[in-house]
């Protein structure tokens, strides 16, 4: 491990295509496909899934106009921290990142509850092994914990190998359910606006929005990105096609290799099994078992991106001493965020011990339940940053068009707050789990408890932004401004708030903050 330095990431590492790798691995190609367009079927009964993916694909490249229009003014870690600060405040600022923290953290945390479901059948298959599910999580974390703390190109460098091998075999899957379809040929029924604008929809919605989860993180690696004012943003739309593409594309295929009258069925009797059943029945078993191994490596992917995530907000906050200082620690030759990532670690090992003791569910009671949280707080940052990028833009346009400060912000805020909304309406049965199962009766407080935890650590985080202007002054006003802040020991220049505000112009440093 590189000796710790204070302050600094490595700069100029990543590409556009290293960028797209860690954003489309968070969002776990397979894992989706095989989960989560199983479960929405199943859940919902409404076959329209294709065409939500569709939907949420354009709402997610409308909400990019303005924040990738962010990005080129910003650059900085802390991603929906720093431009809320930039937009709302700093007490709001420090209370997104309470709620980025949570939400990173349980969809990290989360993987681990699936990751030895997605392994069994490989492991029965190539070594005649079944180990109990806490101990592929105990290897995972191990393996993820150490690249933590490796250079993050090296990290790029696994996610792009892992990535396009998953990427392929979706859509060697996609070609095959689609030249074998089912009695009837291919129908295009589940594309159509019908079949998803039917009682229920808004959790349809919400399971679609949940699958895009890391589409955002792009911002997050910018310090670390070559030219950052360009490959964020390519990063961020490439990502959003792709990811929506993939997704509209084979939630299709499966129910052309079903029938659209019978995906639904065929969804809850097979579970996340069906995308590799319909594989057995038209395609050599070689690339069933391909198939199989991947899914369990795209679970691996994203378990990987999101601790990245999670290790730079963590570096940003303690940089900027919101949090700890010794939390900006980086590798003097990696420039890794490395307390960050060993904090990261560290939570990570003691929730598997902890659900492993208590033997809990770890597809239900922790993928699932843990995960689902994670994502629900992904989507109210992404709503309030839009709401910040509207803010951000009205005191100083900074040469950006009035559809990218504007209009584009505010139809995506609209937008998303009718989703947080069906969200919260519809949060049990994003939780649903099957009848008997153990944990049905904690369903009910859970569907309102989750998604209130992101208001009360929103409020925990204002109070500690308010004691930070009341005691450390010095704290408080560098808040949002990243490697500029003048209260860190970084050997780079360090400028004052107001000296930030006089390079960068008008509506940024102290100007915005309050």
């Amino acid at each position: 491990m590189s000796s710790p330095i204070q302050g600094n990431l490595a700069k100029d590492r990543l590409g556009v295509p290293s960028v797209v790798f860690f954003v489309m691995s968070a969002a776990a190609p397979l894992t989706v496909v095989a989960g989560v367009v199983t479960t929405g079927y199943a859940a919902t009964q409404i076959t329209g899934i294709p065409f939500a993916f569709v939907t949420i694909a354009i709402l997610l490249m409308l909400f990019s106009v303005g924040y990738v229009a962010m990005s080129r003014h910003i650059s900085n870690a802390g991603a929906f921290y720093t431009y809320v600060t930039h937009g709302l405040g700093r007490p709001l600022g420090v209370g997104a990142a309470w709620m980025a923290l949570v939400a990173y953290n349980a969809l990290q945390i989360g993987l681990y509850g699936i990751i030895g479901f997605a392994a069994a059948a490989p492991l029965k298959r190539f070594f005649d092994i079944e180990p109990k599910w806490w101990v592929v999580a105990l290897v995972t974390w191990a393996i993820v914990a150490i690249l933590g703390v490796l250079r993050v190109d090296i990290n790029a460098k696994v996610l792009a190998l892992l990535l396009c091998s998953e990427i392929v075999i979706v859509l060697i899957y996609d070609f095959y359910d689609l030249t074998k379809p089912a009695e009837g040929g291919i129908t295009f029924d589940t594309l159509q606006p019908g079949n998803l604008f039917v009682t229920g929809f808004g959790a349809v919605l919400v399971l679609a929005l949940l699958g895009f989860t890391g589409f955002e993180s792009a911002v997050v690696f910018s310090e670390e990105s070559k030219n950052p004012r360009r490959t964020i943003a390519l990063a961020t739309y490439i990502s959003v096609a792709i990811i929506g593409g993939v997704y509209a594309l084979s939630s299709w295929a499966m129910s052309v290799a079903t029938g659209p009258n019978q995906i639904v069925a065929a969804s809850t009797e097979n579970g996340p099994f069906l995308i590799f059943g319909l594989a057995a029945d038209r395609m050599p078993n070689l690339l069933v078992d391909i198939g199989g191994v991947l899914f369990a490596t795209s679970v691996f992917a994203a378990a990987i991106s999101f601790h990245n995530t999670v290790a730079r907000y963590t570096f940003a906050l303690g940089r900027e001493r919101v949090f700890p200082g010794f939390l900006s620690a980086t590798g003097r030759r990696s420039g890794a965020p490395i307390a960050g990532s060993l904090v990261q670690s560290v939570l990570g090992v003691a929730v598997i011990i902890v659900y492993a003791i208590l033997d809990l569910d770890p597809v239900f009671q922790l993928m699932f339940w843990v995960g689902t949280a994670g994502g629900f707080g992904v989507l109210v940052l992404i709503t309030l940053t839009s709401l910040a990028v509207i803010s951000y833009f009205t005191r100083n346009d900074n040469g950006e068009n009035v559809w990218r400060r504007l209009l584009a912000p505010a139809l995506s805020l609209l937008a998303l707050g009718v989703v947080v909304y069906f969200a919260v309406i519809n949060f049990k049965n994003l939780l649903a789990v099957p009848p008997g199962h153990p944990g049905e009766t904690a369903v009910p407080t859970l569907s309102w408890l989750i998604p209130a935890i992101y208001p009360a650590v929103a409020v925990l985080g204002i109070i500690w932004a308010l004691i930070l202007r009341a005691t450390r002054r010095d704290v408080y006003q560098s808040i949002g401004l990243g490697a500029n802040t003048a209260t860190g020991v970084t050997t780079q220049s360090r400028v004052l708030p107001s000296q930030y505000a006089a390079q960068h112009g008008p509506g940024t440093g102290q100007d915005v903050y309050r």
